[in-house]
């Protein structure tokens, strides 16, 4: 028996990977995070597989019913937003079942961060704009930043920044990050990338609180920062420059 973690995408049931919805489709048990994940994910359980909806539960009972499947033998698809590694609340999921003895493993999905980079059509690391991508989020009802990670501490890199959760604080956002970036960089706020009911709302640090106040976002939110926002430019990397020295042969890995 094992209880797989696997990763739901951002929302659409297409960006499920294929590993990610043939497991959903085998076990008899599926306990997925309702108010993130659609319905559709869930549907690949197979005929009468317990499905069960987390979102109202606590930790300990999410806990009690993978044990009870554990007891019984039967493997379980744990199911979460975007990728597991990213603000799924799983660490204290996985220290649950290691305590217990139960056996897990985990199936990456697609980050909310890559799917709203797709969706605003742009590459976020962009030669000689900016090498380094920053996931962070501030401080919420759930959970208190670590006193060393400030905003102003985690965008001193300059590169691209991608704040989730933070759509309420953008305000604050502004404030923070205009002295670092400048009012004229570019920024994206992206609602609940790739559903159906999806918000992009595109602006600079100077506009982008009056741009987004007529949309009324305030949760399920990337707040997106950074010049390589705007694109490449005349920028281009050394990649696929005709001068550049490939040192594999055609067919070799």
């Amino acid at each position: 028996m094992t209880v797989h973690f696997i990763g739901a995408g951002p929302g659409d049931p297409d960006l499920i990977t294929v590993r990610g919805r043939d497991l959903i489709a085998r076990c008899p048990v599926c306990l997925y995070a309702g108010s993130l994940v659609p319905k559709a994910v869930v549907a690949y359980a197979p005929e009468g597989a317990r499905v069960i909806d987390t979102a109202s539960l606590n930790l300990d009972q999410i806990v009690a019913e993978m044990e009870a499947a554990h007891a019984a033998g039967l493997d379980v698809a744990r199911v979460h937003s975007g990728d597991p590694s990213i603000y799924g609340a799983t660490a204290e999921q996985f220290a649950a079942l290691e305590a217990r003895g139960i056996p897990f493993e985990i199936t990456p999905g697609v980050p909310a961060f890559a799917a709203a980079a797709a969706r605003l059509k742009v590459e976020l690391t962009v030669p000689d704009v900016a090498q380094t991508v920053v996931l962070s989020r501030l401080s919420g009802r759930a959970s208190a930043m670590p006193p060393a990670e400030t905003l102003e501490a985690v965008a001193a890199s300059r590169g691209t920044l991608a704040l989730h959760l933070a759509a309420k604080q953008l305000p604050r956002i502004v404030a923070e990050l205009t002295p670092l970036y400048g009012a004229d960089c570019p920024v994206a706020v992206v609602a609940r990338a790739t559903w159906p009911d999806e918000v992009i709302v595109r602006g600079a640090l100077g506009d982008i609180v009056e741009r987004a106040a007529p949309f009324g976002v305030e949760r399920t939110a990337l707040v997106m920062v950074g010049p390589a926002l705007a694109g490449c430019g005349a920028t281009t990397s050394a990649l696929y420059a005709a001068d550049h020295v490939r040192h594999l042969k055609p067919g070799e890995r």
